[in-house]
């Protein structure tokens, strides 16, 4: 990697790095390729991502961004999992480490808070943003139809009063 590249490369760590609701360090301890490639694929499926960088050109790229407490936990081999969704990224990093042992969560921050591994479990746990804006939906949308079943109700019971009144004099 020549001069021009190293500095392509921090330039867009550091666009990652003041740009990202949640950035999740994790240890590499012998992932293979496919199961580093499945793991991406779940991530941009959540609308997240995942990169491998070398923690030297990361170390230089956190400097003056809200994430700059954790360049400590850039040593060994590492990788960085990020979301603008603070729990997209979370979810499935801390899902992935679960079926996988050869990915280990270090560490992360959201925003200036630095997150433990049991911080970013946490952060996991929670109901991603389309899923809060799912129930939000759903109980926006749960009185509009009682008050429509409510209003049916009268009209139904004596379309069914008069069906019955027709069929008895029909007989």
């Amino acid at each position: 990697m020549n001069r021009a590249q190293k500095t392509e490369a921090v330039a867009e760590l550091n666009r990652t790095f003041t740009e990202a609701g949640v950035i999740v360090i994790t240890r590499n301890l012998g992932l293979t390729v496919a199961q580093s490639g499945e793991l991406r694929m779940k991530m941009r499926e959540a609308g997240a991502s995942f990169k491998v960088a070398k923690n030297r050109l990361a170390k230089l790229a956190i400097e003056d961004t809200p994430y700059s407490p954790i360049s400590d936990l850039f040593t060994g081999p590492t990788a960085m999992a990020w979301s603008d969704d603070p729990v997209a990224a979370t979810k499935v990093v801390a899902d992935f480490a679960k079926a996988n042992d050869r990915l280990e969560i270090v560490g992360g921050a959201m925003g200036d808070t630095v997150l433990d591994i049991a911080g970013v479990k946490a952060l996991a746990e929670l109901p991603s943003l389309d899923e809060l804006r799912a129930k939000i939906v759903g109980l926006l949308n749960a009185p509009a139809t009682k008050v429509a079943q409510l209003a049916n109700a009268p009209a139904s019971k004596l379309a069914r009063v008069f069906g019955a009144y027709g069929a008895s004099e029909a007989a």
